[in-house]
């Protein structure tokens, strides 16, 4: 059986333990990143929407850096959008800085009408180079 092994990146641990989940999961070559949200050191989230976008994508590549890849190793992408028709073109762009050339990661965007205060999360599945 493939060992599976929790990776948390450097601050917003107590996000973690309060919630009692695990930032992201090793196992095997994959790692399964929980849904990273704009929040701020304290938790709290990031009113301003684009900024919330950024710091999602900023929270996620602490993650990333943290398990030993980059965006390059991403191959599913799933995001919850709160608004999905009035915050795709600020999501779009920042989206694009990150994922930008050909060939793209697959992407499925969900509607939701809840997220904890938030209104942009977005969950991957990478590849390691470096297995556990």
């Amino acid at each position: 059986m493939t060992k599976r092994d929790a990776i948390f990146p450097a601050g917003r641990q107590a996000l973690y333990e309060i919630n009692r989940y695990s930032a992201a999961i090793r196992s095997g070559d994959l790692l399964f990143v929980s849904g990273q949200v704009g929040s701020r050191e304290d938790g709290s989230p990031e009113p301003v929407f684009e900024k919330q976008v950024q710091l999602a994508f900023d929270n996620l590549a602490a993650m990333l850096k943290a398990a030993g890849c980059t965006f390059d190793d991403i191959v599913d992408v799933t995001t919850f959008h709160t608004d999905p028709a009035a915050q795709w073109q600020a999501i779009d762009a920042v989206r694009l800085k990150v994922f930008g050339e050909p060939p793209y990661t697959n992407w499925t965007a969900v509607g939701v009408n809840w997220l904890a205060g938030f209104d942009f999360e977005i969950k991957v599945i990478a590849r390691l180079s470096q297995p556990a």
